[in-house]
């Protein structure tokens, strides 16, 4: 039985629609479904175009996953089989506009991706509850598989919402492209990745020393030199070396209610870099870091800041209630340095993004509410995904390079298969009309049990 109805109610709130909700997203000028956030949070995706049914579980091919990502024009891809798709090494790239994927359709155990990456390279595009496990898949040690989890390049109007990103090469949820495209400032932001959202999504486990030819890459997110209205609502990164996030030169983000556990090096950063600036003049950094939490594990350093500023360029920040303490609940400092330059913090007085529309908890109540909500499918979560996040409630899990020091890939089984019914979703906002998701059993994440723990606890086999 629940102890705290309200963490109940929180959670419904954030994955069940209310017919309310419901009746407003349908309107085309609404959000793309209730609880989108940020500057993307209009974007149609795929909204009106045809609905393409992903049949099999191949890679490729007729009825796969990719064969709909492939596809141009406004699509709403949704899902008839769930279960494991092996990309075989193979990064999926979406290049068309005007795209859903809503991974909230598939059967039970819903879909989640192995060997693989997705990069984004096009505008409007939502993105749900979907699983990317990358993994090293044992390639030799700087051998060249550098795949991220996920990432935009040079795209715009994404929503990446309720998604899991396990075992990433590069980064596990970034937003990148060039750098100076045009001869303005407004010119580079336009031609590289902008208005991007991030929300309720797992980004752990980025593998330190494996196949990226660089060498040590646990990286949780990088966003690019001056991208900007990219936002970070409600998502848990855990056991990711760096990056958690790594806000480039000229970037600005909005951080509203994220949990960080166990950075092994560096939680958030801001770093423009002199040597990828030659010939350019500086841009000064934004961010905006509301009710965060960062908390310390095994792997942390003694003394770890919140937020370290490196490189060459000043930034501007305004932080309120964020949370910074290491494994023993010892307060930890906000700010340090990781080079000794003339970069400058600038506090700011008020934020630099909007903060409305975001329901914004405080950083007290942070923890307990995401690790409830984060990730893809929080109603029937797979094993993978409680693990990690028991860990971090327990304060364990480390940092790793292989995925095979803590599991392996899941097996890819035949499919489970049920028809998807289109007068059982709002088609507008792709939520089903019952306010039950497939496979939904328990209205929050479940600890998994061995059969001697269920045993002992008098529960069913």
């Amino acid at each position: 039985m629940l102890k705290k109805p309200w963490l109940a109610a929180l959670f419904l709130a954030c994955v069940v629609p209310s017919g309310a909700a419901q009746t407003a997203a349908a309107d085309v000028a609404a959000t793309a479904f209730p609880g989108a956030v940020g500057p993307a949070a209009t974007t149609p995706g795929g909204r009106g175009g045809q609905i393409i049914r992903v049949t099999t579980l191949a890679p490729d091919g007729p009825g796969s996953l990719k064969a709909a990502i492939d596809t141009p024009g406004p699509r709403i891809v949704v899902f008839e089989v769930g279960g494991v798709i092996d990309m075989g090494r193979e990064s999926l790239e979406i290049k068309h506009p005007y795209l859903t994927i809503a991974g909230q359709t598939a059967p039970g155990p819903g879909i989640t991706l192995i060997r693989t990456g997705i990069d984004v390279r096009t505008h409007d595009v939502i993105l749900r509850h979907l699983r990317v496990y990358t993994g090293v898949d044992g390639q030799p040690k700087r051998s060249g598989w550098e795949a991220d989890a996920f990432s935009t390049v040079a795209a715009h109007n994404v929503i990446v919402d309720h998604c899991t990103f396990l075992w990433a090469i590069d980064e596990s949820m970034s937003a990148s492209g060039p750098r100076f495209t045009g001869n303005t400032v407004d010119e580079w932001r336009k031609g590289t990745s902008h208005n991007i959202t991030f929300s309720n999504n797992l980004a752990a486990e980025g593998l330190a020393d494996a196949s990226h030819p660089k060498g040590e890459h646990s990286k949780g997110s990088l966003i690019h030199d001056n991208a900007t209205g990219i936002v970070f609502y409600r998502n848990v990164w855990a056991h990711n070396v760096e990056r958690n996030p790594l806000i480039k030169g000229g970037g600005q983000a909005l951080m509203i209610n994220n949990l960080i556990y166990n950075p092994q090096h560096r939680a958030v950063q801001y770093n423009l870099m002199n040597l990828e600036w030659v010939g350019h003049d500086y841009v000064t950094g934004q961010i905006t870091a509301v009710g965060n939490v960062m908390r310390g594990g095994n792997d942390t350093d003694e003394g770890l800041p919140f937020l370290m500023l490196g490189g060459d360029g000043d930034l501007e920040y305004y932080g309120k209630d964020n949370l910074h303490v290491d494994r023993h609940g010892k307060p930890l400092p906000e700010f340090g340095r990781y080079g000794e330059t003339e970069a400058k913090l600038i506090r700011a007085k008020a934020p630099l993004a909007p903060t409305t529309g975001y329901r914004i908890l405080p950083s007290r109540a942070v923890e307990t509410s995401v690790l409830a909500t984060a990730g893809a499918r929080p109603w029937a979560r797979d094993p993978e995904e409680i693990r990690v996040l028991f860990f971090v409630a327990e304060g364990r899990g480390k940092v790793i390079d292989d995925e095979r020091e803590v599991s392996a890939y899941p097996e890819v089984k035949e499919p489970v298969r049920a028809p998807f019914v289109e007068a059982e979703w709002d088609l507008a906002t792709m939520e089903p009309k019952s306010g039950r998701y497939p496979a939904q059993t328990a209205p929050l994440p479940q600890e998994h049990l061995s059969a001697r723990d269920r045993a002992s606890r008098g529960q069913a086999q």
